[in-house]
């Protein structure tokens, strides 16, 4: 597959020919163009002195599937990507794929900036709010590194908790493969529907899943999504 990349930035708060303060600047890194827009969107409204910038590369995420995990491929095209950044000026990386955790934690080690997990925020979130922790998606190597991530911050806070895992591959399929959204949202929907009553909180591991959550306003336990979480997280870290 080609790979692609771009960046540009978003200044949310230019008026005219004022003169415009020193921004933060924030770098995502992206295996999807999916992502963009949503997290654009987020930080526009949630952290408008922020400098977005975004790099895009969509063969990550599919080498990942097709390996079954994070190639040495993708860890090196990944710490390219945070290194450059870095020297452009960037004040914070963002790590927009959960898939792709093995090669964030990876870069992180040679920034000398911060480096964030899209899903860092989230997994606190979850294991501060209950002890079942019911973990949903509809990618392989996505669920596991979300689990993982969730225990792990579980395991550094002290705390019990129990993970159930849901991989909704019929899901994966009717939208990437036969391209019908309505049929992955409606897979999504029934599982969470029918295993809110099992579990104190619902995680849904993929970012994009985001778009549910008005569907979803009557489930009766907490149901976190990673991009505001996420957002609101790098802002605290920017001193903001």
């Amino acid at each position: 597959m080609k790979r692609r990349w771009f960046s540009f930035g978003v200044r949310a708060i230019l008026k005219n020919d004022m003169k415009v303060p020193t921004l933060k600047k924030v770098t995502i890194i992206h295996t999807s163009f999916i992502s963009v827009d949503t997290l654009t969107g987020l930080f526009s409204e949630l952290a408008p002195e922020v400098e977005v910038h975004h790099i895009v590369d969509d063969s990550m995420l599919p080498e990942i599937m097709a390996a079954g995990g994070v190639t040495s491929g993708v860890i090196k095209r990944f710490c390219a990507y945070a290194v450059q950044a870095e020297a452009a000026g960037a004040d914070l990386i963002f790590s927009q794929c959960s898939s792709a955790g093995l090669a964030a934690d990876t870069a992180e080690k040679m920034l000398r900036i911060p480096l964030l997990k899209v899903d860092q925020a989230m997994a606190e979130e979850a294991v501060a709010l209950g002890e079942k922790i019911a973990v949903v998606a509809t990618i392989g190597t996505t669920l596991e590194p979300s689990v993982k991530l969730i225990e792990q911050t579980a395991q550094n806070l002290g705390k019990h908790i129990q993970t159930v895992s849901y991989l909704l591959t019929d899901a994966y399929e009717a939208l990437f493969l036969r391209n019908d959204p309505l049929a992955h949202n409606a897979i999504i929907i029934e599982k969470i529907r029918e295993i809110e009553k099992d579990c104190d909180v619902i995680v849904l591991a993929q970012g994009s899943m985001v778009t549910l959550l008005d569907e979803l306003d009557s489930v009766s336990i907490p149901l976190l999504t990673s991009p505001k979480l996420g957002v609101v997280r790098a802002k605290e870290m920017l001193g903001l």
